[in-house]
């Protein structure tokens, strides 16, 4: 019976000391050499990158400390009065360290949340890259100022080497670590890269657990995953090489004119999107004119796509009717008056003036000309 009981209490004991879920969180802060008063901030930032401050504590004795809850791990950054920058963190509910260098803030060290633990290898990591490359890239400008070829070469492939490396680590980390928050910020930073590989980042988000997933940044990370398909759809379908997309649209006097109907009639045709507010496409007009006159007895067609009725324009019918007019613009002209449209978005035109060249099937053949280089483009396809 003693036995019994003494098993017994031994099950009780281990259930009770099982680590339960923390449902808040303790800093304890350190900052040696901070004057008294002196304010410490815990931020975030919104979505347009700027720190949103979420808690403040003040220095006495060279410490301060934070407490609260979060739902889940996430990125906040500590910054202190009186030293530039900010020391990023991912934030989870326990109790953490965090001893503040009041002089170099990236030299600050903080402990005691796991999902941080993820994010600093990860950054050291990078850190190490970083001094690799930045050695490699004064050893490659030391051998081009000797002109020592042999070298050049191999600082060279060594260049193009460390920067696949360190490609491949950020998305292999991610892929490693794919059920912590830690690689959250990784996996934005990827996201928002301007070289960014859509295809792989997308396998990465798809491949990160639900909770990440489901997370504020996550559902943030697929809103932008969602824009960026648009866009590379749009890139993918107005590709050379590429059928244009079909579009119809009214032209002044409300008819409805299609693309496929302009190709059908010439050779050569060029889709022109502009509007009557741009300045830089009202420059561009007269080059347009003078091609279209020289080339349109020799099968080149044009069709403006106007751009018109962005917010604050007056009267954008008339507007966009009078520049035609004004430009003297003798080619087919559409436009929906909603200033960058549904057929804006199906080229993906962000910017005007931007130009598409279309053989006689349609096929896009050439785009982003202006100028010298359009006329030089159509008298090669023309003469």
């Amino acid at each position: 019976m003693k036995k019994l009981l003494c098993i017994a209490f031994l099950s009780l004991f281990f259930v009770c000391c099982k680590d339960e879920p923390k449902t808040s969180y303790i800093i304890d802060g350190k900052a040696e050499g901070v004057y008294n008063g002196i304010r410490v901030y815990l931020s975030k930032v919104n979505e347009r990158g700027a720190p949103i401050p979420q808690d403040t504590s003040i220095v006495m004795n060279e410490t301060f400390s934070f407490e609260g809850s979060v739902e889940y791990p996430q990125l906040y950054y500590i910054s202190i009065n009186g030293t530039p920058g900010r020391f990023p963190l991912i934030l989870e509910n326990g109790n953490s360290n965090i001893k503040i260098d009041s002089k170099v803030l990236a030299n600050t060290t903080y402990v005691g949340s796991k999902s941080h633990e993820v994010l600093k290898i990860y950054q050291d990591k990078m850190d190490a890259f970083d001094a690799d490359y930045n050695k490699a890239k004064e050893n490659y400008k030391q051998s081009e100022f000797l002109s020592d070829s042999v070298n050049i070469i191999r600082d060279r492939e060594t260049l193009v080497n460390l920067t696949d490396n360190i490609n491949n680590y950020q998305y292999e980390y991610v892929e490693e670590n794919n059920t912590s928050y830690g690689i959250m910020p990784v996996l934005t930073t990827l996201i928002n890269s301007r070289d960014v590989d859509f295809k792989r980042v997308v396998n990465l988000y798809e491949g990160i657990d639900d909770k990440l997933k489901n997370s504020e940044e996550g559902v943030r990370m697929k809103t932008t995953l969602d824009r960026m398909k648009l866009v590379f759809e749009a890139e993918k379908a107005t590709a050379i090489g590429e059928i244009a997309p079909d579009f119809s649209a009214p032209n002044p006097d409300g008819k409805i004119i299609s693309l496929k109907d302009v190709v059908a009639k010439g050779k050569i045709t060029i889709i022109d999107f502009w509007a009557a507010w741009c300045g830089p496409c009202r420059r561009e007009n007269p080059n347009v004119v003078k091609v279209y006159n020289k080339y349109h007895d020799k099968g080149l067609e044009i069709i403006g796509v106007g751009l018109d009725g962005r917010r604050g324009q007056r009267n954008p019918k008339e507007a966009w009717v009078k520049a035609i007019e004004d430009d003297k613009l003798t080619w087919n002209q559409v436009s929906n008056l909603r200033y960058f449209d549904e057929i804006a978005r199906t080229y993906n035109v962000n910017s005007i003036p931007r130009m598409f060249v279309l053989d006689s099937e349609g096929k896009i053949i050439a785009k982003n000309l202006r100028g010298v280089e359009l006329e030089n483009k159509i008298a090669e396809l023309l003469n």
